[in-house]
């Protein structure tokens, strides 16, 4: 490719560090990982406690299925923290069964296939609107005009938000995912005072103005008013416990974060192919694929938006002859298993017709699978109908720009010229 999506190059590059995905995915650290240390131990250069990384697709699969071994109840991201602060920034993400398999059936309803599907027409009506300014544009900022503002507007129209508030959580969502990344955020994470907001979602201050909206809108369901999704949410499980005010706060910051900006970078990634690979627009505009399914699955695999889980051990175990303690962290990197040749044929290619794709970009195989998979995958499919019905040609005019963080890979900035049909 002209623009390569990752220009890593570095087989030894720190993963503890925000910094380690400047430059792209450190496909070579990986792929060095998988051959000679699939479960390697490595330090933090924070100076907190280090972890276990697992890169390898067949260990991927078989650890994130053991939730009774490996635990979410203490934290989903490589930081340290303590209980106080777990309890305090929790959401059902950050739970085990019984209690997580409870409230995920309740939002589970909202998000399934046949209701998603629901919103194709709303989805490929936001997405046209948006192509008419781009194109309009002819050069543009193709993050900027389309992968930053599709999900939010959809996901307002999900939860039953104003549009006209889109905007806004776009900003605070990215304030809170992307709190490493100066360019989102006043107060980046690893330059803040230890305890500065060590209570709230992502130890940001962004947090607080989103919890505030999150009170408004509880005091309307109280009120009996109907919400969108969200009051499906604070119905009764099947246990008979219901979310707490304080969870529903935590649980609207993550459902503004964690909505928006991973289907943002699988379609950022997804231009970016486009854009730099002329033969992918083609045969999109001939239908050389098997299925639209198939083709999104792959450009999904392809992005990697959520490099990693972590996980903490439940018990002593043993994997890959090395000894893991109860406590220890493990971490999950499902954008190594992503690109694992033992796995998934030549995985630097990208394949729209891949027969066989046991992608690993949404969690598979474990009880935490990402919620939001399908509305993600029918954005990135009418993204790419869009684009493959309106082009005659896309291509990368300047280097692209990557998110600064090692929690969510991708590209916030890719300047494109189209032609338009």
């Amino acid at each position: 490719m002209p623009f390569a999506f990752s220009r890593s190059v570095d087989p030894h590059v720190d993963l503890s560090s925000l910094d380690a995905f400047n430059n792209g995915a450190p496909f070579e650290t990986f792929a060095r990982m998988r051959r000679e240390d699939p479960m390697a131990w490595s330090e933090m250069t924070s100076g907190e406690k280090g972890f276990w990384s697992v890169t390898r697709h067949a260990d991927l699969l078989e650890l994130n299925r053991q939730a009774d071994l490996l635990s979410s109840a203490r934290g989903i991201r490589m930081e340290d923290q303590t209980m106080e602060e777990v309890e305090a920034r929790k959401t059902f993400q950050e739970t085990d069964a019984p209690h997580h398999r409870g409230f995920r059936a309740l939002v589970s309803k909202a998000f399934a296939k046949g209701t998603v599907a629901q919103f194709e027409d709303q989805i490929r009506k936001i997405v046209t609107e948006l192509l008419d300014v781009a194109l309009e544009e002819g050069e543009f900022d193709a993050v900027d005009r389309i992968a930053r503002r599709l999900p939010m507007q959809m996901l307002a129209q999900i939860m039953g938000v104003p549009q006209e508030d889109g905007p806004w959580l776009v900003e605070k969502g990215d304030a809170l995912i992307s709190n490493a990344d100066p360019d989102y955020t006043d107060f980046v994470v690893d330059q803040l005072d230890g305890d500065a907001y060590r209570m709230l979602p992502f130890r940001s201050p962004a947090a607080v103005d989103l919890f505030d909206y999150a009170n408004k809108l509880l005091d309307r369901m109280d009120a009996g008013e109907q919400i969108g999704v969200l009051n499906l949410v604070r119905e009764k499980t099947n246990s008979g416990t219901q979310m707490s005010r304080d969870e529903f706060r935590n649980f609207f910051c993550l459902l503004v974060a964690a909505g928006n900006d991973t289907t943002r970078y699988s379609i950022s990634a997804t231009i970016h192919a486009l854009a730099n690979d002329p033969a992918l627009l083609k045969r999109l505009q001939a239908g050389e694929f098997h299925s639209w399914e198939g083709a999104v699955d792959e450009m999904i695999r392809y992005a990697s938006p959520t490099t990693h889980f972590r996980r903490t051990a439940t018990r002593d175990f043993t994997f890959h002859d090395k000894q893991v303690r109860e406590g220890d962290k493990v971490l999950l990197w499902f954008i190594s298993g992503n690109r694992d040749e033992t796995a998934i044929a030549d995985p630097y290619r990208i394949d729209l017709g891949r027969e066989r794709n046991p992608f690993l970009s949404f969690g598979q195989g474990g009880p935490h699978i990402c919620l939001g998979m399908w509305l993600a995958k029918l954005e990135v499919a009418i993204v790419m109908q869009e684009l493959a019905k309106r082009l005659t040609a896309i291509e990368q005019v300047r280097d692209h720009a990557f998110l600064r963080s090692n929690f969510i890979h991708g590209i916030k900035h890719l300047p494109v010229r189209v032609t338009a049909r």
